[in-house]
């Protein structure tokens, strides 16, 4: 079965603006219990996003996710995709400023990672992210992933795969 790879704004989005820790009890459960059954997974560079911000977020993600959850990004077949993904984003000079391939590009943002997560894996990233493939100021997850053949879907539509009702 392919996981779910949820990029750090499915966090950071539902915990500042839907679904805030100390309301939506019922959504905060239910990702808990998601990613103890193995349904949903990360990467070390997502957590690493989220516990900067030393927050209620961070508290929760220490407290509530098993040890599992963030997979290491540091394997070699992960490490030879990264490359493939750094290549195309710096062959995109032509479309995009050289300040959004460097923010894709920064070695501690998850982006790139999650797409050479799911190039070995095969998983499915969870972004918020939407599709601008004309924007030039910013890589977004979903047009790197149409280039390389990697599936994504949004928040509510892998609840909905998954058959969550909370």
């Amino acid at each position: 079965m392919n996981l779910f790879v949820v990029d750090s704004n499915f966090f950071i989005q539902a915990h500042r603006a839907s679904y805030p820790i100390d309301i939506a009890l019922s959504f905060w459960k239910k990702v808990r219990q998601l990613a103890h059954e193995g349904k949903i997974i990360s990467i070390d560079k997502v957590r690493a996003e989220i516990v900067k911000n030393d927050d209620e977020l961070t508290r929760w993600v220490n407290g509530n996710l098993p040890d599992t959850f963030f997979r290491s990004t540091q394997e070699k077949s992960i490490l030879d995709e990264y490359r493939k993904v750094v290549n195309w984003a710096s062959s995109k000079s032509g479309h995009y400023k050289q300040k959004a391939i460097d923010e894709f590009l920064e070695f501690d943002k998850a982006d790139a990672w999650l797409i050479a997560w799911c190039l070995v894996s095969g998983d499915q990233i969870v972004t918020q992210e939407v599709s601008e493939p004309n924007r030039k100021v910013k890589i977004k997850i979903p047009d790197a992933c149409q280039t390389f053949g990697v599936s994504y879907l949004n928040m509510m539509q892998m609840l909905r795969h998954l058959g969550v009702s909370f």
